[in-house]
């Protein structure tokens, strides 16, 4: 069936009234309209994650968050593609973390705002791929970073969690440096950094 043949469809996208063949994704409907791809940005640059969306089906009042890229538009849908900054308050360099001993204290001084998560699950409603968010910032707190990262693994990126906590934790970026760390040491078990660590506190009796 050629394009000519395809069943249109309207639908709003930023504001903009556009017609087009209900097999197209939104930002393929914004392309067939007319309006130009912007190179070095998500998936033209091999980067996915940019094309993050809020959605409202006709006879729908319910807005959900969802990925451009992914998803097909239908008649009288709305699209409001999403832009904010990313966040810069998280910054280290895994070289700089001498062993696997200090990554859980690294991590707390990176992300101080993990333990204080309200298990709201904002982040797993606001997730497109339905990664179980909260459980892998949970997990990452108490030092599970392997199992934390493996939660992680389908994660683009798109921030969408970041927005919806309402403590800031960031925690797609708790997800990264859970891989990345998981990659560059051989991480040791959490309870015993955790044992360890209370022994430098004197929390427990050392008999000598």
């Amino acid at each position: 069936m050629s394009e000519s043949d395809e069943k249109l469809v309207n639908v709003k996208i930023d504001g903009r009234e556009i017609t087009a063949p209900a097999s197209l994704s939104a930002i393929q409907a914004l392309w067939h309209a007319g309006y130009p791809r912007i190179k070095s940005v998500g998936c033209l640059e091999g980067v996915c994650g940019s094309c993050r969306v809020l959605v409202r089906r006709a006879g729908n009042s319910e807005v959900r968050t969802q990925l451009g890229c992914q998803t097909l538009i239908e008649e009288g849908m709305q699209v409001m593609f999403l832009v904010f900054p990313r966040p810069t308050h998280h910054t280290y360099k895994l070289e700089e973390i001498n062993s696997s001993w200090e990554v859980q204290t690294k991590f707390h001084q990176i992300f101080p705002e993990a333990s204080r998560c309200r298990e709201c699950r904002g982040c797993n409603s606001s997730c497109p791929k339905g990664i179980d968010v909260m459980r892998g910032v949970e997990l990452a707190a108490k030092g599970r970073f392997r199992e934390a990262g493996e939660l992680f693994v389908e994660c683009v990126m798109c921030d969408l969690c970041l927005t919806a906590c309402p403590e800031l934790i960031a925690p797609n970026h708790v997800g990264l440096f859970s891989r990345r760390v998981t990659a560059y040491f051989h991480t040791r078990p959490s309870n015993l950094i955790r044992r360890l660590e209370g022994l430098q506190r004197g929390k427990f009796k050392v008999d000598e």
